[in-house]
């Protein structure tokens, strides 16, 4: 359900009339323009004895249309109440308190991250050692399209950065991750690393050799102020043997020369450089969805977390996109309106139920 305008007395009007039970919990996604004040909005949600979490993000889609302001409202039967995680700009998490809720093969773990924080490929590293394949995981980073850090999870506790979200519900899904962009360069090699920021490749000035190779490419010329608007068309793929590359996305250039990424990318990564091309982004979208797909079993809904830098990308082919999904869903979702996230990163199981912090990708999850 998607409430455009969302004052605070829409949404909890709303609310009172879902009458939620015990073992539901309620998930607000937020635009992040035109948002209600979150204080006043969490006492009076709290006043309700109801248990929420959620995000602000860039922009939030429903059907073919996508919207920077407005809140998407779903509520998660049989689910937990959501469990916050602090510091995640630090290390030395441990959530051995999730292991009674997981159900082999049936737990659904809704993840929600700070999309700006660093340690997310940990984070999440560490969150597959405690549930493994036990689990299907699917989220996204909450933020700001500015990319200036802010507050942006929440739950009843009230809204934090640098922080995840977890919410466990027992919900078969089925999901779909692709993205469509192909290999223009490489191999390189991330020769010296921080976290998200690429200081070398292949023992050379990041900024220098990613510079050569997308000008040359391009036949446009890097310059103070369009870093962002040439490098949202060559993002960096951290190489898979027999799938598709894990993209990262350089979203700046510090004074140093080195390449600011969305998510981590470890030493001594084997990086190719990709290119987007609008046609095999729409593909992409269809095959997410079609990957999502269980011809046998009633789909119930379908929930989507798409990059917003593929919107970047598209432009006023976005919508094209959003259709593809619904072509890809076929028969059995003509009468479905996906709904999701605009997101700064994107969660999923992959391949063999691994999980993974992806950009630049579209996860749909088929819900049965």
């Amino acid at each position: 359900m998607i409430i455009a305008n969302p004052t605070q007395e829409n949404i909890v009007t709303y609310v009172r009339s879902l009458s939620l039970g015990e073992g539901e919990t309620l998930m607000l996604l937020f635009a992040e323009h035109n948002c209600p004040q979150m204080e006043p909005l969490f006492e009076a949600l709290n006043a309700l004895d109801i248990a929420f979490f959620g995000g602000i993000f860039p922009g939030i889609i429903s059907g073919n249309q996508r919207f920077e302001e407005g809140v998407i409202i779903k509520v998660w039967n049989d689910a937990t109440q959501p469990f916050l995680i602090k510091g995640l700009d630090e290390k030395g998490w441990d959530f051995p308190y999730l292991l009674p809720h997981i159900q082999s093969g049936k737990t659904l773990m809704l993840t929600l991250v700070d999309g700006l924080t660093t340690n997310i490929a940990d984070f999440l590293i560490s969150l597959y050692h405690i549930a493994g394949n036990s689990a299907r995981y699917f989220g996204g980073g909450a933020g700001s399209l500015s990319l200036k850090q802010m507050p942006c999870v929440f739950t009843n506790e009230g809204v934090f950065q640098d922080a995840a979200i977890i919410c466990l519900v027992n919900q078969e899904v089925r999901l779909g991750v692709k993205h469509g962009w192909q290999k223009v360069a490489g191999p390189l090699v991330a020769t010296r690393t921080d976290k998200n920021v690429i200081h070398e490749l292949n023992w050379q000035p990041a900024f220098e050799v990613y510079k050569g190779i997308v000008e040359e490419d391009s036949g446009r010329t890097f310059m103070e102020d369009n870093f962002f608007d040439i490098a949202k068309g060559f993002p960096f793929g951290i190489f898979k043997e027999n799938q598709e590359d894990i993209v990262r996305d350089p979203i700046a250039k510090s004074e140093t020369g080195a390449l600011i990424c969305v998510g981590e990318v470890p030493e001594n990564t084997v990086l190719n450089i990709l290119k987007g091309e609008s046609e095999a982004l729409i593909h992409s979208a269809a095959e997410a969805a079609l990957g999502s797909s269980d011809k046998e079993k009633v789909l119930k809904d379908v929930f989507v977390v798409d990059c917003i830098s593929r919107v970047l990308f598209l432009e006023e082919r976005f919508p094209q996109e959003l259709q593809a999904i619904r072509d890809g869903l076929g028969e059995p979702g003509k009468d479905i309106v996906p709904e999701g996230i605009l997101s700064l990163g994107e969660i999923s199981s992959y391949s063999d139920g691994l999980l993974e912090f992806f950009n630049k990708t579209i996860v749909v999850g088929s819900l049965y």
